[in-house]
């Protein structure tokens, strides 16, 4: 099982999500946290995160990522949106989460904002076939996304963001009529200049996400009902009760908020701007109602990062053992010629078995074998001609965990002498070995040699090869068809054999009857 923490750097809070990808590439949230960093403070106006919010910021993530390791979250997946990516010194703040935590912090575009927000929210809500739009309304920015169930059709991200509006425009508090008036006719003429070209779209639905809808929620619900909101996600609102809170919020100040029921008292002096620019962008689409959607960003990354490691996490489920997972998703990667690979790997580790006593390499060696026979052909994805230097070129420069420099030298070696010249210590990349791994690779690779001989034409024609042991090696060639290509190139790939163990290899064809037996 996969365990994933994914570390949303927003503007107003910063959020994490541990989640845990099951067996069928659903996943599970084992738990949420959320604290309000307020990393935007001030930063739209001066174009810099402050030294107090990059200390919150900071202090954050410590307790974060501490926690996430502690219980196990290894992968740790951090995401900075607009406070980050606008400021001058948001570089400055990147590094330093780097050299303090090493986290590397992905900053993304406010339209890879949206296409992350649309993943979260299309996996976890019925969308209807005609167009949606989704409305995410943060800190810095609003998203918003025209999209049905299989696609968006268009991203639109807005520098409408709650703090950055409050910062520009709500200079009292109260604010007075003309502050209003100012901050709504930007985010007026914003809104309208994004959608007038996607006028004709007819929009079956409005969503709204982000921790701004939800507590507009849990207030709407509050005074509706006379409860609380015992579930965010799918809640619905109408229209004319978030012109009511609107109303409410504009009119009082810091004290009077405060005291409405249901308010988060950290959005205090934001809940305002951003309840605004969600009733213009309703009245600009006609919309009558929104409804809340809790998933976001976070969710997101977490169905991009199933989509983007697939093939891994699949492997992963197949093959628990890590080494060979890794050595399947590199063959995967450079489409190896798959039923040649493993039948040349079982041919090769017949014959290893079968001359151990000549060879006395043992299960190491063995592994490694196995390993290069499977990705020996892999240099064919970048050309035909030379295709074995190709091979090591790509296994010493694949990530390859769970295997130590020392052997994915030796690897690569191994599978780079599959065929033409016998190894040289002018050869640049035997000379980086010492001794002893220069006498692994050669009994490998001879080894290697004459199996991949034996499945010269790919068609698995020779079935078995048994081994005689004696002062001539004789090898019994069981086969279906006609084997004479094989036999032809196994006698020109013998002699590193012959030399390296210094035996001659003789060939001894003999055909598979109908019951198989040679």
């Amino acid at each position: 099982m996969q365990r994933l923490a994914v570390i949303d750097i927003g503007t107003n809070s910063i959020h994490m999500v541990l989640a845990e990808i099951g067996k069928n590439f659903s996943y599970t949230i084992v738990d949420r946290i959320k604290e309000m960093a307020r990393l935007g403070d001030g930063t739209f106006a001066s174009c810099r995160l402050s030294s107090e919010a990059m200390d919150r910021g900071l202090a954050v993530l410590k307790r974060f990522s501490l926690l996430a390791k502690n219980k196990g979250f290894d992968i740790i997946l951090p995401v900075a949106t607009s406070a980050v990516r606008e400021s001058k010194n948001g570089g400055d703040f990147i590094k330093l989460v780097r050299k303090e935590l090493g986290l590397r912090v992905r900053v993304i575009t406010g339209e890879e904002e949206a296409r992350l927000i649309y993943l979260g929210v299309r996996h976890s809500m019925d969308l209807s076939d005609s167009p949606a739009m989704i409305v995410d309304i943060g800190g810095g920015s609003v998203e918003l996304m025209a999209c049905t169930p299989k696609r968006l059709k268009f991203v639109r991200s807005l520098k409408l963001g709650a703090i950055r509006l409050k910062d520009q425009y709500l200079k009292t508090d109260p604010p007075d009529k003309k502050m209003v008036q100012r901050m709504e006719q930007a985010v007026s003429q914003s809104l309208k200049k994004s959608l007038f070209r996607k006028k004709a779209l007819s929009l079956g639905s409005l969503v709204a996400t982000s921790g701004m809808a939800g507590n507009l929620a849990e207030i709407i619900y509050l005074a509706r009902t006379g409860r609380v909101l015992s579930q965010i996600d799918m809640a619905m609102i109408d229209l004319r009760e978030i012109k009511e809170v609107e109303q409410l919020l504009r009119t009082k100040d810091t004290e009077g908020r405060m005291k409405i029921p249901g308010l988060d008292p950290r959005r205090v002096d934001t809940l305002y701007p951003g309840v605004l620019v969600l009733r213009v962008l309703m009245e600009c689409l006609g919309a009558k109602q929104v409804r809340i959607s809790d998933k976001a960003v976070r969710e997101g990354v977490i169905y991009d990062f199933i989509q983007q490691h697939y093939e891994g996490l699949v492997a992963e489920q197949e093959i628990p053992n890590v080494r060979r997972r890794q050595i399947l998703l590199l063959a995967r990667r450079y489409q190896y010629p798959k039923v040649h690979s493993h039948h040349t790997a079982k041919l090769a580790l017949s014959l290893f078995d079968q001359t151990q006593p000549i060879h006395g390499m043992g299960e190491v060696e063995r592994e490694c074998l196995e390993y290069a026979s499977l990705l020996h052909d892999i240099g064919h994805h970048i050309q035909e001609n030379q295709h074995h230097k190709h091979t090591y070129y790509l296994i010493t420069h694949a990530d390859l965990p769970g295997f130590s420099s020392d052997e994915i030298g030796i690897l690569a070696n191994v599978a780079r002498y599959h065929r033409r010249g016998l190894p040289k210590v002018g050869h640049r990349g035997f000379k980086l070995l010492n001794s002893g791994q220069r006498k692994t690779v050669l009994g490998l690779s001879a080894i290697l040699r004459i199996a991949d001989g034996l499945d010269r034409t790919h068609f698995s024609v020779v079935k078995a090869v048994k081994v005689q042991l004696g002062k001539s090696l004789r090898l019994d060639v069981a086969f279906r068809y006609d084997p004479e290509l094989e036999l032809w190139t196994t006698e020109r790939r013998k002699r590193l054999f012959e030399k390296i163990f210094h035996c001659s290899v003789e060939l001894r064809p003999a055909a598979v009857t109908a019951k198989g037996a040679a």
